[in-house]
């Protein structure tokens, strides 16, 4: 029986994800599963193996209404989180656009603008943040930080302030998001590109009518990607609080479980969020063209 081309591909498909699957059923299934269970309990590590006393909901509670450290490096962590995903998307896009011109050397800046990714790994961003690299130094020279501080309430200037010190993680994070734009902009058919220098259009109108459009699906992967890997970065204040928690006598295993399930769900929100209004952004768009 000759099999359809859909379900050669669906195939094909399968087989390429099944390694994936494989590997999360072996090796991260049980531990996820056993770290929900751990969130619901009070762990202790004794010299017979891990003993574990039932507490309900009680770790959730307490991270909601006895933990106000948590809850005010949570919320600071998403406001500064949310302010940056669109810099980091903006400026990959810039820098993908600037470096897909015909210019001489450009596979030469290309690999400039990715081997940060190569070579920050998790000790070498802490030791960096800790010399404070991450930061710009002119803004804590000309007064920008302590002007931010001392004029704007602290739901706004603490998330500004923290992108500052913060703000070369977009140089070092924003390789993989660059070469995904660049694949983008490398897709799109040159010919309507002539067509519609031909037609008068100019390379503004070009960009907004013909390129952003055309790279749509892409600004979503890299939005997904973006918000993943800086929820994940090691440097983040919300992840070093649900390691302390882990090795402390009062929390311990349980209550670092919780925190950590708690961020998760953060995350997917988020997630589900970006994606959401992403695309009823461009369901929106294609129902008004009329198609």
């Amino acid at each position: 029986m000759k099999m359809s081309k859909a379900k050669r591909e669906a195939l094909i498909g399968y087989m390429l994800v099944l390694p994936w699957i494989i590997g999360f059923l072996l090796f991260m299934a049980y531990p996820l599963f056993f770290s929900l269970y751990m969130s619901f309990n009070k762990v202790a590590i004794t010299p017979y193996g891990i003993e574990t006393t039932y507490l309900g909901w009680s770790n959730y509670k307490d991270a909601f209404l006895t933990d106000p450290e948590f809850m005010q490096k949570l919320l600071l962590f998403v406001k500064s989180t949310a302010v940056m995903i669109p810099i980091v998307i903006v400026f990959s896009l810039f820098v993908a656009l600037l470096i897909n011109q015909p210019i001489r050397g450009r596979q030469f800046f290309r690999a400039i603008f990715f081997l940060p990714v190569v070579i920050t790994s998790g000790e070498v961003v802490q030791e960096l943040f800790a010399q404070g690299a991450a930061t710009i130094p002119l803004m804590d020279e000309s007064g920008v930080i302590a002007y931010l501080e001392n004029h704007l309430p602290t739901a706004w200037s603490d998330p500004l302030v923290d992108i500052i010190k913060r703000f070369i993680l977009i140089l070092w994070y924003s390789g993989v998001q660059i070469l995904i734009f660049l694949a983008a902009l490398q897709k799109v058919n040159t010919q309507v590109y002539e067509a519609a220098a031909i037609d008068g259009a100019s390379p503004w109108v070009i960009f907004w009518k013909i390129t952003l459009p055309e790279i749509k699906p892409f600004i979503l992967v890299n939005l997904i990607y973006t918000t993943v890997d800086l929820f994940t970065n090691t440097s983040s204040d919300v992840i070093k609080l649900i390691q302390d928690n882990m090795f402390q006598v009062g929390t311990g295993f349980g209550y670092s479980s919780a925190l950590a399930w708690i961020f998760f769900a953060v995350i997917l929100a988020v997630l589900l969020i970006v994606a959401w209004f992403f695309r009823n952004r461009e369901k929106t768009a294609y129902a008004g063209s009329g198609r």
